[in-house]
């Protein structure tokens, strides 16, 4: 009798059958594993049918009464009423003393007058102005005569220009040429001594004089009054006679 090794008989039993036991038989239950983590949310389903709308509730209780709310706007003017019953009959005014408040009305329009050429003054003065180390000078466009000249100036703390050296004389010619001006009055006269020139401070032509070539010539002696051309020099003219000015003001120191 042949006779097979034992693991040989092992094998074939193995292939013969379907199954083999102990492959078959289920074995004894481990021990619990550990909870997992917690997976992830799931997406949001759809939205449900409305629900069935529920009873109206009781009313509550009234609440407390607010703050007064701010005041409106102001409305629109209403219609013009009826004119009323005439008022009765006034007393008897009293008796105006009328020259003496037309004297004070007077003397007020003359302030007013005196005011307005000031204003008119000073605006005039910002708008244009030279100046030297110790004076300003000032071209004022007003026609006016010799006189009235002089005294313009000196109502507003100054004198009618006097170039005593030829530094001034030179700034007021430029000031006059560049202004667009051909002559204007400076303060020299010979009002006082016919021939014997001085500046409106009295003081004589000792040290500085720029006459225009020829002058002065006074023939018939009625041109005791000096004008100073655009060019600088001097020329002696007819005091009656009205164009623009020249004021100096000394600086005031500090």
């Amino acid at each position: 009798m042949f006779t097979l090794p034992w693991w040989r008989m092992y094998v074939c039993c193995c292939l013969s059958c379907s199954t083999l036991l102990f492959f078959v038989l289920k074995g004894d239950d481990g021990e619990k594993g550990d909870p997992g983590e917690e997976g992830k949310y799931g997406k949001m389903g759809r939205r449900g049918p409305k629900g069935i709308k529920g009873e109206l509730g009781d009313i509550g209780a009234q609440g407390n009464i607010g703050k007064t709310g701010p005041i409106g706007k102001k409305g629109e003017k209403g219609e013009k009423g009826l004119l009323g019953i005439p008022g009765g009959k006034g007393k008897a005014g009293t008796v105006c003393d009328c020259g003496r408040y037309r004297k004070v009305v007077g003397q007020l329009d003359i302030s007013v007058a005196r005011l307005k050429t000031s204003m008119k003054f000073v605006k005039n003065v910002i708008a244009g102005i030279r100046e030297t180390e110790e004076k300003f000078y000032y071209i004022v466009q007003e026609e006016k005569n010799y006189r009235e000249s002089v005294t313009h100036c000196r109502i507003r703390g100054g004198m009618l220009a006097m170039p005593k050296d030829e530094a001034a004389n030179t700034l007021i010619a430029d000031y006059i040429a560049k202004s667009g001006f051909f002559r204007v009055f400076i303060g020299v006269n010979d009002l006082e001594r016919e021939g014997q020139y001085v500046f409106t401070d009295n003081t004589p032509l000792q040290n500085y004089s720029n006459w225009k070539e020829g002058e002065p010539s006074d023939p018939y002696g009625h041109e005791d009054c000096v004008e100073m051309l655009s060019s600088g020099r001097w020329n002696d003219t007819e005091c009656h006679l009205t164009m623009y000015f020249v004021c100096e003001f000394v600086k005031k120191k500090k």
